[in-house]
């Protein structure tokens, strides 16, 4: 790493940690070496600002759109952390070479399955290309949800700090169990994913996956002694 994006990365980090009450505990969660592949909702541009100084020094990529790299600003902040520019609305091939390699060398890759901000917070339908990924490279994929930071442009004009939580589940791969990998196969396993990120919301913010006891884990693989982050909060909503 060097002087200037060690620089640069320690004034984003201090700058975040002023504007936001960062709740990051969970952080602590990710491994700290090996291919991984991060599957997180996207509500603004705060989660990269957040997650990826919060991270260092491990290395990590991620996917955004083309046109960011028009802003020159944008563009040297993506380069200099591994930003991969994907053509959305297309199966960008080249992108997707560019994220393998990434877990080819043991960083961590990072996919917003939505496939743009939500503004609001509320989790949309997830796209199956992190599915592509994972099957392809073997890595195992870990959760993780942002959430109370839809407010900060609001915050920030009257003068308040804004609530950023971050709460990390727990990692799984993804198995085909001999299943051709057909639309239909493809389109649950999104869903699968996208309900292990919903788990892990309030139930106000999960959108198209509020209903939990409607999802599977047909395809997701657990390490044994490890209980699915959908049914730990299925187990504990019961309660409530």
């Amino acid at each position: 790493m060097t002087l200037t994006s060690r620089l640069v990365n320690a004034i984003i980090k201090r700058l975040t940690r002023m504007l936001c009450r960062v709740d990051d505990g969970q952080l602590m969660r990710i491994p700290t070496q090996g291919p991984l592949i991060i599957v997180s909702n996207h509500v603004s541009f705060l989660e990269p600002l957040v997650v990826y100084t919060h991270l260092l020094p491990r290395p990590i990529a991620f996917f955004a759109k083309i046109e960011s790299w028009d802003n020159k600003l944008i563009g040297f902040l993506f380069d200099m952390w591994g930003g991969i520019p994907l053509k959305r609305g297309t199966a960008d091939v080249g992108a997707i070479r560019l994220g393998l390699e990434a877990l080819e060398n043991g960083a961590i890759l990072a996919v917003a399955p939505e496939g743009t901000r939500s503004g609001d917070g509320i989790l949309r339908e997830g796209h199956p290309g992190v599915v592509t990924m994972a099957l392809h490279s073997g890595a195992p994929l870990i959760p993780m949800a942002s959430y109370r930071h839809e407010d900060f442009w609001d915050n920030l004009t009257h003068m308040r700090r804004t609530d950023f939580r971050v709460a990390v589940g727990h990692p799984f791969t993804l198995r085909t169990n001999g299943m051709s990998v057909t639309r239909e196969v493809r389109q649950q396993m999104i869903d699968e994913i996208m309900y292990q990120i919903a788990a892990l919301l309030p139930p106000s913010y999960r959108g198209v996956y509020a209903n939990l006891s409607a999802a599977t884990e047909t395809y997701l693989r657990f390490p044994e002694t490890t209980v699915s982050n959908l049914q730990q909060t299925l187990d504990r909503e019961a309660l409530l």
